[in-house]
């Protein structure tokens, strides 16, 4: 599709600006309707200005100076333009050469100031741009990852905080694996659109909260420079706001230490189906209550020897 623009101009400003415009809009995939190349001797006036050129154009481009501001003929097609903008859409587009006084019709829409015809080339491409609808507006990017995250709200913590407990405890459970690296979960920050230095700051407040178990070391300042563990209270807090069935979980391993002595994770977890990580943390907040008493192995066997009456109580 080639759009037609019908060039309303005085004909003193062929020459210096109209001719030269209307051949680069040519080039550029405009169909410029322009009256030296449409009218032939014997042709009427009325019918090819009105009735060709502005009745199928787009779009109009009024060319405003110091000579076509004086022209009738200038006028009429303005006023043409204006009726058909009003019934059918046709886009104005005043382009300004001189100092002059624009039309009051003209007022309330954007012109196209062109103060040097020789040298006009990013205002081309404005009205280049105009006649197509396009913009060079860039392109919308992705949001942050932080900004689609699944957030719920945890006491004293910022949102920042939450999300790097959050994204702490979602690799500890997907991983089995205690021991977090911020500098290979984090990076310089990009998975979640936070800083290196918000994500140091977000540690350490977790720290001081008791969320975390952070052990330094000595290290370049472009790194985290430690490694933490999520503490027993960071991941409760975690759990009990992020997994919905976190309660349940807890009242079947309940269930299925008292009732049918069940005394080992890897047995809790293979009637409940829940990552060993959830287990284990369960049965750490059940002995940090002095329910149960536990013996840990190396490789991550957790053995329940002892059941207090408490708990034994609680679930009845």
């Amino acid at each position: 599709m080639h759009p037609k623009v019908f060039v309303s101009h005085a004909s003193e400003d062929k020459e210096r600006f109209v001719i030269d415009f209307s051949t680069k809009l040519r080039e550029n995939g405009v169909d410029a309707w322009l009256d030296k190349w449409e009218m032939l001797p014997g042709d009427s006036l009325v019918d090819k200005i009105f009735e060709e050129g502005l009745k199928e154009a787009q779009a109009v481009i009024i060319v405003l100076s110091n000579y076509s501001i004086k022209k009738p003929w200038v006028r009429e097609e303005l006023n043409a333009s204006i009726v058909s903008k009003l019934s059918k859409g046709t886009k104005i587009i005043p382009i300004v050469l001189d100092d002059c006084e624009v039309p009051q019709s003209l007022t309330s829409t954007l012109w196209e100031p062109i103060p040097d015809l020789e040298n006009y080339d990013q205002n081309f491409k404005r009205v280049l741009s105009s006649i197509f609808g396009a913009t060079d507006k860039p392109a919308l990017g992705k949001a942050p990852a932080h900004t689609q995250s699944v957030y719920y709200e945890i006491g004293g913590l910022t949102k920042a905080d939450n999300l790097i407990l959050k994204e702490s405890c979602e690799y500890i459970i997907q991983n089995d694996d205690t021991m977090v690296n911020p500098e290979s979960l984090f990076g310089d920050g990009d998975k979640l659109g936070f800083s290196r230095a918000e994500i140091k700051d977000c540690i350490e407040v977790l720290e001081q909260n008791g969320y975390l178990d952070v052990s330094r070391y000595f290290g370049s300042r472009d790194t985290y420079s430690c490694y933490y563990k999520v503490t027993t209270f960071g991941l409760d807090n975690f759990a009990r706001t992020y997994i919905p069935d976190y309660s349940e979980t807890l009242d079947k391993a309940v269930s299925l230490i008292v009732n049918e002595r069940i005394n080992s994770n890897t047995g809790i977890q293979e009637k409940t189906g829940k990552p060993i990580v959830i287990i284990n943390h369960i049965l750490d907040v059940l002995e940090s209550n002095d329910h149960v008493k536990l013996s840990k192995t190396l490789d991550g066997m957790v053995q329940i020897y002892n059941v207090s009456v408490s708990l034994r109580r609680a679930l009845a």
